[in-house]
């Protein structure tokens, strides 16, 4: 019985460990602003973070958290990342997930891992710097859109 025991324990380690993280589920893209990147873990350090998703210039209130690969760590990555995150750039991640549990947290905490940073807009809603040439003085986290249409009975008071 002990034998048995033994053998369908290791039979049920060995599909848990081969089928807890399979490589490339899928690919992707998503574009916005990085509004966490941080260095976590207790036994193993990995490189987490959190975009704001932008559609069509605004922010969509679905969230994107992702993982730097702690079995291919890139430190371009890692500074890109790092810098969008206090600048307030809009970048674009590339990235593949992968299917299953990554139950150790070995690789990283979430199933999405960035392969490509691509900087798409270093002013990107930087009300404070305007001209390329200027030094940043400060950031703005959130935008807010205001559309004013001649239909409104209020705009020829405003616009005369």
């Amino acid at each position: 019985m002990k034998k048995i025991t033994y053998y369908a324990l290791c039979i049920f380690t060995s599909l848990t460990v081969l089928s807890s993280c399979s490589e490339n589920y899928s690919n992707g893209e998503r574009i916005g602003v990085i509004t966490q990147f941080s260095e976590t873990g207790l036994i193993w350090k990995s490189w987490e973070g959190h975009l704001n998703v932008t559609q069509t210039g605004m922010n969509s209130s679905v969230p994107f958290d992702f993982s730097i690969d702690n079995d291919q760590p890139d430190e371009k990555i890692i500074k890109t990342l790092d810098s969008a995150a206090q600048y307030g750039w809009k970048v674009k991640l590339v990235y593949h997930e992968t299917a299953g549990k990554n139950w150790f947290k070995n690789r990283g905490e979430t199933s999405h891992f960035i392969t490509k940073v691509e900087v798409l807009e270093k002013n990107f809603g930087n009300a404070f710097n305007g001209n390329s040439q200027q030094k940043n003085i400060g950031r703005v986290i959130d935008t807010i859109y205001v559309v004013i249409t001649p239909d409104n009975p209020d705009y020829k008071k405003f616009f005369k």
